[in-house]
């Protein structure tokens, strides 16, 4: 099971959010029931996407308090903004055992860059990535979770190693694509059980079959 995670707590530096966002963004309570609930169960990832500060400031001690490591998609084009991850950050990320990869560069939809964007996202933001790491970025987390059978083939061509989505359900270990589940900010206890509960055979199913329609559809 994977986990994501956008924003957390109060918003830094003026930062504003975009459409959509705030049903994504949790309090620092909710946040730590999740840690908790998952602390002992090896067979949750948790992730984090958009390179928000909350990811060292309000994230980082937490895990760190819990024994817990995570991997962060970090925008990099966004680096440095206000409310947003620095190059020093991201360094401190990996100083303290964590995972980086990329969620691109600015934040667009993989099905409709043009081709000078496509540079940017699956090129430029992972050497940019690569050289404050000081380790290759190979894997990505899918903005949006929009993708279809175009945008695999690019990763596939990026030698991308695992690709996030945002499908939810259960994945297997060793997938290269990778469903998540993004934490909610209404999420509860009831929300957090259901969520790690092994889901049912319809379920499965739905999931399965709209997982197909991503994977073979075109524009």
């Amino acid at each position: 099971m994977n986990l994501t995670t956008h924003g957390i707590g109060p918003r830094r530096g003026g930062r504003s959010l975009d459409p959509g966002e705030d049903g994504t963004w949790v309090d620092v309570d909710r946040f730590e029931r999740v840690l908790d609930a998952v602390a002992d169960r090896p067979d949750v990832r948790l992730t984090f996407d958009d390179g928000n500060a909350s990811d060292v400031e309000t994230a980082l001690p937490r895990l760190l308090a819990r024994g817990l490591t995570a991997e962060f998609f970090v925008l990099a084009g966004r680096l440095g903004e206000p409310g947003r991850l620095t190059a020093d950050g991201v360094r401190e990320l990996v100083d303290s055992g964590m995972t980086v990869g990329s969620h691109g560069w600015a934040h667009r939809d993989w099905r409709r860059l043009t081709a000078t964007q496509v540079g940017e996202e699956l090129v430029r933001a992972h050497d940019v990535l690569s050289q404050i790491t000081g380790a290759p970025v190979t894997r990505v987390a899918v903005p949006f979770g929009s993708y279809d059978r175009h945008v695999l083939r690019r990763l596939r061509r990026a030698a991308v190693t695992r690709a996030y989505t945002s499908d939810g359900g259960p994945a297997r270990p060793d997938a290269w694509l990778q469903a998540r589940t993004s934490l909610r900010h209404d999420l509860d206890d009831a929300w957090i059980a259901r969520v790690l509960a092994p889901p049912g055979p319809a379920l499965r199913l739905r999931r399965a079959a709209a997982r197909l329609v991503k994977r073979t559809r075109g524009r």
